[in-house]
């Protein structure tokens, strides 16, 4: 039952001990595994079939196990069109690893969050599933762990088998039957993320080039009497706009809407974007949560039979189609690589690229708001596409992420038969 009144939440945390008066209001973040590919963390690691299998030792995480010497190389192309063929490579990788939590995280909410896993993904947390199995390969998964961890000197233990092929038609068909190399593995950041038990779940902001700021603020109880206020600056901290709306009775959201005068627009040629702090705020006025995003404000019109128009102005989109690859170390990147992507493509006098054939890591879509380009981010797929119920679950994945950076411009639901 999600909708909870506060009165019910206060005695829940008066049996379960207060949360602590000098805990951080803000989202807080812990990295079990590295950042990117030139920085894994060791993790102990159990491989099916191919090199190296059969026997329990070590691997860097984040990584594509074929190149950190596990597993078999294998190109799409060979299983065309074929959901479960005879020949394929099946192998599954069984992680583990043991780690620490803070002591003044206690009495918050806990999450653990994989920004992504090939392919099937399934997760325990101290010997006790961290939610169902997760099937597609390019998703931020997230579990709400905050019931199955432990803190302060007591360790916890991770667990996860990672299933190359998917159990799911549709997974295989649009990501894994393609023209482009298939991995497996834990291939991006793993990390814990704390924040107050009554917090901001996700927000969704809409700025537009006349100034108008509108977002949706989710929480994830429904609290009597709350507000929420929002700060917006500039880049060089300096406050531009405040507001502050109360969430309307019975309600466990925000809609958040007010007027920025004369904004600095974004474009791909005029990247400029702002900070936002959104505080939520309980009846006695204490602040709960501090969620911090960053936008632009622009415009985004079609005009029938005419074109592109950002802003009122009109835009000729010259792009290139990008994949998350490296031949080192696959589709495991860094911001380095992510960067030097960006640049090359900026270099090359283009304002535009299109995702194929999946999301990106959330630091190239930063890097694409910070530098100006056009994004276009898509559902996985090559000619395949995904079942209904699955496809839905992984467009709601793609987008809540992802739906605050300036520089989408394009969601793709798929590639050619999406």
């Amino acid at each position: 039952m999600k909708k909870i009144i506060i009165s019910a939440l206060s005695l829940l945390a008066a049996a379960t001990g207060a949360v602590a008066q000098n805990s951080s209001v803000l989202t807080q973040r812990q990295y079990l595994s590295g950042h990117g590919c030139d920085d894994m963390v060791q993790w102990d690691f159990y491989c099916t079939g191919g090199n190296n299998s059969g026997k329990w030792t070590k691997i860097g995480v984040p990584s594509c196990w074929e190149l950190q010497g596990f597993g078999t190389f294998q190109y799409g192309m060979k299983f065309y069109g074929k959901a479960f063929p005879e020949g394929i490579a099946d192998e599954k990788g069984m992680y583990k690893y043991e780690f620490k939590l803070p002591k003044e995280w206690a009495n918050h909410h806990i999450e653990l969050v994989f920004e992504a896993s090939m392919t099937d993904t399934q997760v325990m947390i101290n010997k006790r599933k961290a939610g169902s199995k997760h099937m597609g390969a390019f998703y931020r998964i997230t579990y709400d762990v905050t019931d199955r961890v432990f803190f302060g000197d007591k360790k916890n233990l991770l667990e996860v088998t990672v299933s190359k092929e998917s159990e799911n038609a549709g997974v295989n068909l649009s990501e894994r039957r393609a023209d482009y190399w298939n991995f497996g593995g834990i291939f991006r950041p793993v990390f814990i993320v704390c924040k107050p038990a009554l917090n901001i779940e996700r927000t969704a902001i809409n700025a537009t080039a006349n100034g108008e700021f509108n977002a949706y603020v989710l929480l994830n109880h429904t609290i009597e009497g709350a507000k929420v206020k929002t700060t917006i600056s500039d880049f060089n901290g300096k406050k531009v706009a405040e507001n502050t709306t109360d969430v309307r009775k019975g309600s466990d959201h925000a809609d958040i809407s007010f007027k920025v005068n004369n904004p600095k627009l974004w474009t791909a040629e005029t990247p400029n974007r702002y900070k936002v702090d959104f505080a939520l705020i309980d009846a006695s006025g204490k602040t709960l949560h501090i969620e911090k995003d960053k936008f632009g404000f622009r415009t985004i019109e079609t005009r029938e039979s005419d074109g592109l128009y950002i802003n009122g102005k009109k835009v000729n989109v010259r792009g290139v189609n990008r994949h998350s690859f490296r031949p080192e170390t696959g589709r495991t990147l860094s911001y380095q690589k992510n960067l030097e992507d960006v640049k090359l493509i900026k270099s090359m006098n283009m304002n535009a690229v299109r995702l194929s054939h999946y999301p990106a890591d959330p630091e190239f879509y930063d890097i694409c708001d910070s530098l100006g380009l056009y994004v276009m981010d898509e559902l996985s797929g090559w000619h395949g596409h995904h079942e209904t119920i699955n496809g839905q679950k992984l467009i709601r994945e793609m987008v809540t992420r992802d739906v605050n950076h300036p520089s989408i411009i394009w969601w793709s639901n798929g590639n050619e038969k999406g």
